[in-house]
């Protein structure tokens, strides 16, 4: 399993050339509800545009929905101490908790992850 940050997952949805390694992945794709929620923020602040609505994302086959035990989950993030960005924190500790792969571009997250993380 393969748990798509949120860069990742604007790349897939948007076809951008960087997803075509994670499209040949044989490996399961996931979403975090975090990176959910983050690209809802920056489709409404104008950052980010989508060809779909967000609810389309949950329906999307390319990828399954996870959703972990969110006590669980936040007090994973709490121990993840090197960034004061929320998001990475839950999609780091979200990772961290499946024992999947991260990939993402962040290379802050790859430093920190090493091999957990797939750099895209």
């Amino acid at each position: 399993m393969i748990l798509l940050d949120t860069n990742a997952l604007i790349w897939i949805a948007t076809g951008h050339a960087r997803s075509r390694p994670l499209l040949r992945q044989q490996a399961r794709l996931c979403v975090s509800p975090a990176s959910l929620l983050e690209l809802q923020i920056a489709v409404e602040s104008g950052r980010v545009n989508l060809p779909q609505p967000i609810e389309a994302a949950l329906q999307d086959e390319r990828w399954l929905v996870d959703d972990p035990p969110a006590s669980a989950w936040f007090l994973q993030a709490a121990e993840v101490s090197w960034t004061r960005d929320p998001f990475d924190r839950l999609l780091v500790a979200h990772a961290r908790l499946r024992r999947w792969r991260l990939a993402t571009g962040d290379t802050r997250i790859v430093e920190h992850l090493g091999s957990a993380a797939m750099e895209l």
